[in-house]
């Protein structure tokens, strides 16, 4: 029998006042309901100084959000849960005796993985966890966060975060009654999960594969007190772990290692085993994400105080506030000269986001009234070229007259930071991309990037239908084709999802044999499985 009690999960690759035009009940799901954060931790006196953002986001996404009746609040059964889960962390956080009886067991056999690979009757059977460790991008890191928490309520377990330097001080806790969900820096694992001896030692796929060979896998597995699940590759093995079979082999295993980069929450819908609980959390699919993430993550004050600071300053008197999130994988193949037109056949030509320019530079007609729409446009992207060309754009000339008589728009241009290159595991680099993030699912129309992370956080946390760039690749040979393509379902992709018995998750079998489909190809990466709120 496998026997476990923590799951360590490690994930990989990569205000003023001024009320703005809302967008369609389509485009823009709902902001979060403050009634996700239990009431211990919303109403708490001490908790404003600590973590503003905790009680101002929820304030904000209120006033700035379509009328009630194209809301989407998180579910009765999801409340429930929530307030269930958050009574599980306080009785089994690293404060507690359960999760010290467990810790003490595994320093006991540390130094004999023999030991450490049959459990203890010692080991807590109250509290299982997940630990979940940092691992590429950050947009990664959110996405894979957050579906560690859903696989934390779907197997009744806890969240805990191994947080390095570069995730230091970008989240609040998340949870109420002081219960934290970082591991101890004494931790008997802390720092260890990403040693190549650590991962052949405790390899879920490499065990399975041995079992099949000896014929003993549930006895192997059920007898585990420490297991590494590899989510990221190409080893069947390792993929097996979204197999029912397999779940309920993990059901008694203490401590679990977890490492993908992926948001691997849309599989779970094709699993029997956890579809019915997922369709009574989420009714709506295409709102997972936005309630889960905006019910983990709270930016600090640090991080807060910029948002804040910045959105008042350019982007609040704005009627309309355009998100631009541009990244470029291969710069080489991709350069800047070359994604400025293909950005500008998007937002100009295809979406009409941003108005044409007018040729004449010096024609100053449209000044003559007042009534001009005045549209803020927040460039992220770790390059400064967008924002300068655009800028530049929009200033030296005037915009064209949008036909209602009003005269073009006065369109602002800004950005935060240009980094130049991704550096992962620079904390200030970080707080700086986290900013951008939280200031893009602020705008009422988003463009993003194909295949980004960071953007699908972004449009997520939003619950925003964004436009997807496309790669403009040869632009020549595709200079024929849509530039973007406008999202079915704000819900993030998930990229790299296993490939064995791939037939239960087409259309046609309503994933798994639910009552409705609700997964379907991704627009930006016709290879990724994403939710939806299908009708075929």
């Amino acid at each position: 029998m496998i026997a476990a009690s923590l799951l360590l999960i490690i994930i990989d690759p990569r205000f003023t006042q001024h009320r703005v035009p809302t967008p369609s009940a389509r485009d823009r799901i709902v902001p979060l309901q403050p009634s996700l954060v239990s009431s211990s931790s919303s109403s708490s006196s001490s908790d404003q100084p600590s973590c503003a953002s905790r009680q101002q986001l929820p304030q904000w996404r209120s006033s700035s959000s379509s009328n009630s009746s194209n809301k989407s609040p998180p579910s009765p059964y999801l409340l429930s849960r929530i307030r269930d889960y958050e009574q599980r962390h306080k009785r089994c956080d690293p404060h507690s005796e359960s999760f010290l009886r467990n810790s003490q067991e595994l320093v006991r056999v540390n130094n004999s993985p023999d030991a450490l690979l049959t459990r203890s009757e010692d080991l807590a059977s109250d509290c299982r966890y997940i630990v979940w460790v940092p691992v590429n991008g950050l947009g990664n890191r959110m996405l894979s966060l957050a579906s560690s928490f859903v696989y934390a309520l779907l197997t009744d377990r806890v969240l805990l975060v191994d947080f390095d330097d570069s995730m230091s001080g970008l989240f609040c806790e998340p949870f109420p009654d002081a219960a934290t969900w970082l591991l101890p820096g004494d931790f008997t694992f802390k720092g260890r999960s990403n040693s190549e001896k650590f991962k052949r030692v405790y390899s879920l796929g490499n065990l399975l594969e041995k079992s099949e060979k000896k014929h003993d896998e549930e006895i192997s597995v059920q007898a585990t007190a420490l297991l590494y699940l590899y989510l990221s590759g190409d080893n069947n093995y390792d993929m097996l772990f979204y197999r029912d079979e397999t779940q309920k082999l993990l059901t008694n295993v203490p401590w679990l290692v977890l490492r993908s980069d992926q948001h691997f929450v849309p599989y779970f819908f094709v699993m029997p085993g956890f579809r019915t609980e997922l369709d009574r959390l989420f009714p709506d699919k295409e709102a997972v994400f936005q309630h889960v993430g905006r019910y983990l993550f709270s930016p600090t004050n640090r991080v807060w105080g910029r948002v804040a600071r910045f959105y008042d300053t350019y982007l609040a008197k704005a009627e309309q506030r355009i998100g631009l999130q541009v990244r470029v994988f291969y710069p080489d193949k991709t350069p800047a000269s070359l994604m400025l037109p293909h950005i500008l056949r998007c937002m100009q030509v295809v979406s009409g986001i941003l108005p044409r320019l007018q040729q004449n530079e010096t024609n100053t007609t449209s000044y003559a009234t007042r009534s001009r729409t005045l549209k803020a446009v927040l460039v992220a992207s770790l390059l400064g070229e967008f924002y300068t060309e655009l800028k530049d754009m929009y200033w030296m000339r005037p915009a064209a007259d949008d036909g209602e008589g009003g005269g073009g728009a006065a369109v602002g241009v800004y950005q935060t930071s240009h980094e130049g290159w991704q550096e992962t595991d620079n904390g200030a680099h970080n707080v700086k991309a986290l900013v951008d993030i939280y200031l893009l699912s602020m705008c009422d129309v988003l463009v993003t990037s194909h295949f980004s992370t960071f953007g699908y956080v972004a449009h997520s946390l939003a619950g925003l239908r964004p436009w997807y760039l496309q790669n403009p690749g040869d632009y020549e040979a595709k200079r024929n084709e849509p530039a973007c393509v406008r999202a079915v379902s704000p819900e993030p992709c998930f990229h790299f999802h296993p490939y064995y018995d791939t037939n239960s998750a087409n259309h046609g079998d309503a994933a798994g044999g639910g009552p409705a489909p609700v997964i379907m190809n991704c627009e930006d990466y016709e290879w990724g499985f994403k939710l939806a709120n299908l009708k075929y």
